[in-house]
């Protein structure tokens, strides 16, 4: 028996019935790999040689994440959502072995950039809300988006000591770290009862902990594990609110004699400055350092800024 069209050939190898749409939109090769890893701090490192994948655009009968509203859950139980730049997101990176879901961003990047948001009605009234944070990496790709969930009462009578809850959440809305910081004296005068903050990936189980090591004049800050050993010092100026420059707080090792990397409170102009608590942030570390320990730096970052930049304009 004859089978019809045998022996014919499919142009250009597609399948039968299958042609490329017009137009249709492919995905970016996978980002360049770094050529070697960093042992240790030593100044600003620079990008990859060349330009990081992004989105290219929107797949028909696909969410623009960029556009959209996250959700996410609140202390009372409700979903709120919280409304998105057009920044475009860094691509999803696969998963990855021994490695918390949703950190797999943080292994391929030694650089993260943290930039509050502005809002109108802090700005019109001075009524504290709820803060909002973009993180992203060195080529201005978000990798997450952080919000506060605290309450009205907390956030206007406790000011930059109050607890808070921090969600921290990927491209898709989904909650991958939560910062947990609670209620403790903002004085140095009181050692037993020092500040710290719980990071949590995927929440509910901690991957580290920052706390606030005493000393009269200085700022100095522990990083730890999730067994609470010692891993990391953290240590800053004695005048944080510095004027048109940047204030750095260098994270070092255990014994302080080796710099790693540093957290910096970047200069965001005289404007911006003067009317606003908007601040932006830069965290560098080693590309090949524990992928928790990063996480554990981004918490440090946060009540970095909520202890000594949330009030100071």
């Amino acid at each position: 028996m004859d089978v019809p069209n045998a022996g014919r050939h499919l142009p250009d190898g597609n399948p039968p019935h299958c042609p490329i749409a017009a137009g249709q939109i492919g995905y970016p090769t996978t980002q360049a790999k770094y050529h070697g890893l960093q042992t240790a701090y030593s100044g600003h490192q620079d990008s990859n040689s060349g330009p990081q994948g992004g989105w290219i655009g929107t797949p028909p009968g696909c969410t623009d994440f960029n556009q959209a509203n996250l959700p996410f859950q609140s202390q009372s139980g409700n979903t709120q959502t919280v409304g998105l730049s057009s920044t475009p997101w860094m691509p999803a990176p696969p998963p990855l072995p021994n490695c918390p879901p949703g950190l797999e961003y943080l292994t391929q990047i030694d650089q993260v950039l943290v930039d509050q948001q502005v809002e109108l009605l802090e700005v019109l009234t001075g009524f504290e809300t709820n803060n909002k944070y973009e993180i992203k990496n060195s080529l201005g790709q978000r990798i997450y988006f952080a919000v506060e969930d605290t309450d009205c009462c907390t956030r206007n009578c406790c000011g930059p000591l109050r607890p808070f809850t921090l969600r921290i959440l990927d491209n898709l809305g989904q909650e991958v770290m939560t910062l947990e910081r609670p209620l403790r004296c903002g004085s140095c005068c009181f050692p037993c009862c020092l500040q710290e903050i719980e990071i949590q990936a995927p929440p509910g189980v901690p991957v580290g902990y920052v706390t606030q090591t005493w000393h009269p004049c200085l700022p100095k800050f522990t990083l730890q594990n999730e067994k609470r050993e010692d891993v990391l010092k953290v240590g800053g100026p004695c005048v944080v609110c510095s004027c048109c420059s940047d204030v750095d707080f260098q994270i070092k090792s255990l014994n302080e004699e080796t710099i790693i990397g540093k957290i910096s409170k970047h200069w965001s102009g005289c404007v911006r400055e003067t009317f606003t608590d908007a601040d932006n942030f830069g965290i560098q570390f080693p590309l090949d350092l524990d992928v928790k320990m990063k996480a554990v730096m981004l918490g440090a970052c946060f009540l970095i800024e909520y202890m000594f930049f949330e009030d100071c304009n």
